[in-house]
C-alpha cells in the first residue's frame, strides 16, 4: 500500500512513519509513505501559501493553487488510483470499521490542513471524504495523519508479527479489549486472575468474553447498544453485572 501525504511538514510525517510497527511495514515493503510539501509548488518570490478569506475575518486559507500542484505531482508519482482524504474536524469520525475499509485501498493521499483550513472548493473539487479522529481541534492535520497512518499500516497484511493481533485489538468486534497481564519476574503471578494461570484454554477464553463485554458495559456503554450480542454474550454480561453490583453496591 503506498500513501501520500500533502503537507507543509513532511519531515515529520516521513519520521513519524519510520517508527514501530508502521516502521518495519516500510522495511518489510508493505507499505510506502511520501511527504509532500505545497510550498514547494508555489509560483511566487515568497513561496506563499495562504491567503486571506473572502468576507474577511481572522486566519488565512491555504491557497488552492500550489496545493493543487503538489496533489497533481503526488496523484502522478504512481499509477495506482488513490482516494484522497481531507483530515479535517468537520469530517466523519475515523472507527476502526472504517480504517479497515481503507487499510483494502491500494493507495491514499492524505491532505493535511494548516491555519484556518482548505479553500471549500478545491476540497469539492479534489476530496472524496473528510475524516476527524475526534471533536477538537488541532493546529494541522498532520497529528491526524499520523494517526490515520499508523491505523491502515498496521493493519497490512505481514505488518504484525502475530497475525491473531489485530483481530483482538478494541473495536474490531464493537466491544473493547479485555484486560491482560504481562509475565513479571518482579510481581510474578500477584494479583493475576487464576484462571489465567490455569491452562484451561476454554475458561481462558470465555473470562476474556466476559471481561470485554464488562469492560465495555462500564466505560463505553454506547458501544455496547450498538453491539450485536448473542445469547451466550448476554448470559456472560449478566454475570459481570450481577458480580460488579454485589462488590459496588454504592455504584449498582
Amino acid at each position: 500500500m503506498r500513501i501520500d501525504v500533502v503537507t507543509l511538514f513532511p519531515d515529520f510525517i516521513r519520521e513519524s512513519a519510520a517508527l514501530g510497527v508502521v516502521g518495519r511495514a516500510q522495511e518489510r515493503g508493505l507499505l510506502a509513505v511520501h511527504g509532500w510539501n505545497p510550498r514547494g509548488y508555489a509560483t511566487d518570490n515568497y513561496r506563499r501559501v495562504d491567503q486571506r478569506p473572502f468576507g474577511g475575518g481572522p486566519g488565512m486559507l491555504m491557497l488552492a493553487e500550489p496545493l493543487g500542484a503538489c496533489l497533481a505531482a503526488a496523484r502522478a508519482a504512481d499509477p495506482a488510483p488513490a482516494r484522497v482524504i481531507y483530515l479535517s474536524p468537520q469530517g466523519e469520525r475515523l472507527t476502526q470499521a472504517k480504517v479497515r475499509q481503507l487499510a483494502a485501498e491500494p493507495r491514499l493521499i492524505l491532505l493535511c490542513g494548516r491555519y484556518e483550513g482548505l479553500d471549500e472548493r478545491f476540497i469539492d473539487r479534489e476530496v472524496d471524504e473528510e475524516l476527524s479522529i475526534g471533536d477538537y481541534v488541532l493546529s494541522g492535520g498532520e497529528l491526524a495523519a499520523a494517526v490515520l497512518v499508523d491505523a491502515v499500516g498496521r493493519l497490512q497484511e505481514g505488518a504484525l508479527n502475530h497475525a491473531d493481533s489485530a483481530t483482538q485489538d478494541s473495536f474490531e468486534d464493537g466491544l473493547l479489549d479485555c484486560p491482560h497481564y504481562t509475565r513479571s519476574e518482579a510481581t510474578g503471578t500477584e494479583g493475576v486472575p487464576p484462571v489465567l494461570l490455569s491452562g484451561d484454554h476454554a475458561a481462558i477464553a470465555r473470562w476474556r468474553r466476559q471481561q470485554s463485554l464488562g469492560r465495555t458495559w462500564l466505560r463505553r456503554p454506547d458501544l455496547l447498544a450498538r453491539a450485536r450480542l448473542d445469547k451466550a454474550d448476554r448470559a456472560l454480561l449478566a454475570e459481570f453485572i450481577a458480580a460488579w453490583r454485589a462488590e459496588n453496591p454504592a455504584g449498582a
